[in-house]
């Protein structure tokens, strides 16, 4: 855990906006004390397309918190997602050297389980233990101290593309900043949004945003499995551009405003204003058209994630349920069609475990900020990614001239 009065700061950098939140680990526990956002335009489908536009944006976002936090932020978490993450299941089996099970059995038992061929192209972003088996008894959380003579171990290995994560971290150190380590979104998510209860029954929670729907499913208080779909809340706004035939910016607002995807509860009255094209005249439908829109949209959306846990074998773990979250996920009706193309229990997930303001953060769209925060109070790392530096050459000038000025 982080020291008590340190600050810890999580940048969601996302496809729609880049949220940064600010928070102090108290003796209560973590409270946030600055938020800031900004429109992002430099990401597509959660990957970096303008470096220049997302550095602008995470600057913005960042001295927005910054103002309100009254502090200054020099060292960040920050969040990754897109369709080039990809997680797979691992297992590993050493011998115990000694009767007893130590840390470094532990470590070995861990490598020998990540031990697995990956591609050039891919880095790993994250090694997460599910549980340890000692001479055929599973269900293990934490085998040090215990007896055995065989130790085998199960993990859940994330990779990404390793430009996809280089250019993150870029972005972010152009931005004026050190990233303390690069988190998945959806096991950010969880951490702000998931109860014990429902990682230990088994849950699937689905964070939509605006360019991918990530998805993470947990059992047994441990992530099972991992996956992240390139569509979001930018297809549903695409969508009802085409078909009302309005421009994109409209487009957005109609859908925040007027957006629904259950149909069935619109009045047959209800008429809504869409303006016009390269000045034609704006012009009045029912309501009802833009229900017709979203709602084979988001059922694609969701069966293509059931289909996801179907085929990875995943349908029996989620016993609690699915939770939603994600800036999306605010449109009308979204539980209701999660409801029926699961045929689980579904709820929204808004972020929990927290104080300071929560009335600002308590938002399915803070999620992943918020998650980022509580990760990195728990974590508690040091800088893993400096890349702001022009070379290898210029860091080693600047050491040997700093031991002469030492010792002048």
């Amino acid at each position: 855990m982080a020291n008590q009065g340190e600050l810890v700061v999580g940048v969601d950098i996302g496809t729609t906006k880049i949220c940064c939140v600010v928070a102090e680990v108290t003796d209560n526990g973590v409270q946030v004390v600055g938020t800031g956002t900004h429109p992002s335009v430099g990401l597509r489908k959660g990957v970096v397309v303008n470096i220049e536009a997302t550095v602008d944006s995470i600057q913005r976002a960042v001295e927005e918190a910054e103002l309100m936090a009254g502090c200054e932020i020099s060292n960040v978490y920050t969040g990754i997602a897109g369709g080039h993450i990809k997680g797979f299941n691992s297992h590993g089996i050493i011998a115990v050297k000694g009767s007893e099970i130590t840390p470094a059995d532990v470590e070995r038992v861990i490598d020998a389980a990540r031990a697995v061929a990956i591609p050039m192209d891919r880095e790993v972003i994250h090694v997460l233990p599910q549980e340890f088996i000692v001479d055929g008894q599973g269900g293990i959380e934490n085998p040090v101290g215990m007896v055995g003579v065989r130790l085998e171990s199960k993990i859940h290995i994330v990779t990404a593309a390793v430009t996809s994560a280089q250019n993150i971290v870029k972005c972010t150190n152009k931005a004026g900043l050190d990233v303390i380590d690069i988190v998945l979104e959806p096991l950010a998510s969880s951490e702000a949004v998931l109860v014990p209860e429902e990682k230990d029954l088994g849950v699937a929670l689905v964070d939509m945003g605006g360019g991918t729907t990530d998805l993470a499913v947990f059992s047994g208080k441990h992530i099972k499995h991992t996956f992240v779909l390139a569509l979001g809340g930018n297809n549903l706004t695409n969508d009802i551009a085409v078909g009302l035939r309005t421009p994109l910016a409209d487009a957005e607002m109609i859908k925040k405003k007027f957006g629904t995807c259950s149909s069935a509860r619109i009045n047959k009255d209800e008429t809504i204003d869409i303006p016009g094209v390269g000045g034609r005249k704006p012009r009045k439908l029912p309501r009802q058209i833009l229900g017709e829109i979203l709602e084979p949209r988001v059922e694609e959306i969701f069966s293509l994630l059931k289909q996801e846990i179907v085929r990875s074998g995943m349908e029996s773990h989620v016993g609690s349920g699915v939770v939603l979250t994600g800036g999306a996920v605010l449109l009308d009706g979204m539980t209701e069609v999660a409801e029926s193309v699961f045929n689980l229990p579904t709820r929204l997930g808004k972020p929990v475990g927290i104080t300071g303001l929560v009335d600002v953060v308590q938002n399915p769209m803070y999620a992943t900020a918020v998650g980022l925060v509580l990760y990195g109070a728990r974590k508690h790392q040091r800088p893993r990614f400096r890349i702001r530096d022009k070379n290898i050459f210029d860091r080693v000038m600047g050491r040997m001239k700093k031991w002469f000025k030492d010792i002048v």
